[in-house]
């Protein structure tokens, strides 16, 4: 069973910036896609950022040009450097991977706070 560990959140005023970081483990069958999900309260899951193996990458409309997301295929990490923070990207942000066989597997999650 593949584990996603995520470190990195916390609190930041608005305007600041945090670094997401999110390993993978116990690795059987190569990763494909992955990429950061959030929840924030009262609201569904939405997609923050996804990148494939190739580095192709897709982003929120509301994240663009202010979050990166990047990876090692050789550490199975992926990061997300979120930029010019706004109180409406605090959430709880998910790590979520994809392997060669299309199995998904999620992190538990690291809450980021933006205090306005």
């Amino acid at each position: 069973q593949v584990q996603l560990v995520e470190s990195g959140g916390g609190l930041v005023q608005a305007g600041g910036s945090l670094r997401l970081s999110c390993a993978a483990s116990r690795i059987v069958f190569s990763i494909n896609d992955m990429g950061w999900f959030r929840v924030a309260p009262g609201k569904q899951r939405e997609l923050v950022a996804a990148i494939t193996r190739r580095g192709n990458t897709n982003y929120a409309d509301s994240v663009k040009g202010r979050f990166t997301i990047s990876r090692d295929n050789a550490k199975n990490t992926v990061w997300l450097q979120m930029n010019s923070l706004k109180p409406e990207d605090a959430a709880v942000y998910h790590c979520n991977a994809v392997n060669i066989l299309g199995k998904t597997y999620w992190g538990q999650g690291t809450q980021v706070t933006v205090s306005s």
